[in-house]
């Protein structure tokens, strides 16, 4: 065990030698950023609009313009208002959006590793019932799923609702994992093995910095794919436990126009992805994960 304290994972960062863009390639990413970017131009100018009709191309009266003379708040002010309980569901949506995330590295890691390094005669079967959450329609199985629920007192509870994120989340984990550790060179870990790391020795000191962002990515898509979740949280919830996409569909269920307050409603539902992007990619970005020599990590070790 001495040996393995001397053996460390370089975090060299994103040292690469890099050029210049090309002109095409410029061209390329502001076609990219603009296509990204676009739809939510009309959504700022909205959810700040009063009156929009069209063919205007921009608000004929803006919010600003009617403060005070409303006899309730509209817009960001109705938003921002306990009566719109817009903080509660917004802490629902990150606070199950991040267990969903635990649950699907803490299921999806030794599952991963499995599917990966092993063979085994029900390998296959395995992996098609994991894609079976995927391929068939959330309707179906979250039906299923409050059937079930409401016997085991799961209905109208968080756990439910975690759980049932989990039937989307797991499967697109699982892949992301499995591709990590396919990936993957197992010399790593065998020269740990050889300098006298046990099993858990090389779990932490050279497999988890190995696959830091495979298990960023792989928490990311389980995290937003849980905060876009819908169908499934107003099965189980049954409408008691508000969340951004539930609080969003209560808005446009109508079927009239967009207004101010739901216009705001949506950037918002948008917020914790983007955040949570922000956030995994500095992460990712410490160069954690070990690359071939061009990529500049590398292990060493000492006796």
């Amino acid at each position: 065990m001495g040996a393995i304290k001397g053996t460390r994972v370089v975090r060299d960062g994103r040292n690469g030698t890099l050029g210049r863009p090309n002109p095409a390639a410029r061209v390329f990413v502001g076609v990219m950023f603009t296509a990204f970017a676009a739809p939510f131009v009309p959504l700022v100018l909205a959810s700040f609009s009063f009156t929009w009709h069209w063919p205007d191309l921009v608000p004929t009266q803006w919010l600003w313009d009617v403060r005070g003379t409303t006899p309730f708040p509209v817009g960001w002010a109705y938003l921002f208002s306990p009566v719109s309980r817009l903080g509660a569901a917004f802490a629902n949506t990150v606070a199950i959006g991040i267990v969903v995330a635990a649950v699907t590295l803490a299921i999806g890691l030794p599952a991963a590793h499995v599917l990966a390094r092993y063979d085994f005669r029900a390998k296959g079967v395995a992996e098609f019932f994991l894609l079976l959450p995927i391929i068939v329609p959330q309707v179906s199985v979250g039906i299923g799923m409050l059937l079930l629920f409401m016997r085991l007192g799961l209905f109208r509870t968080y756990p439910g609702i975690v759980l049932a994120h989990l039937v989307p989340a797991l499967p697109y984990g699982v892949r992301i994992l499995t591709a990590v550790f396919q990936n993957l060179d197992p010399g790593y870990e065998d020269v740990a093995r050889t300098l006298g790391a046990d099993r858990l020795a090389r779990l932490r000191h050279v497999t988890l910095p190995l696959i830091a962002r495979g298990m960023a990515t792989a928490g990311l898509f389980a995290f937003l794919i849980s905060t876009n979740v819908f169908l499934l949280t107003f099965l189980i919830s049954g409408g008691r436990i508000a969340t951004l996409p539930t609080m969003l569909f209560s808005h446009i269920e109508s079927g009239g126009p967009l207004d101010a307050t739901t216009a705001g409603l949506v950037l918002i539902v948008s917020m914790p992805g983007l955040l949570f992007l922000l956030i995994a990619d500095r992460v990712s970005g410490l160069g954690l994960s070990v690359q071939s020599p061009a990529g500049g990590g590398r292990l060493e070790g000492s006796a």
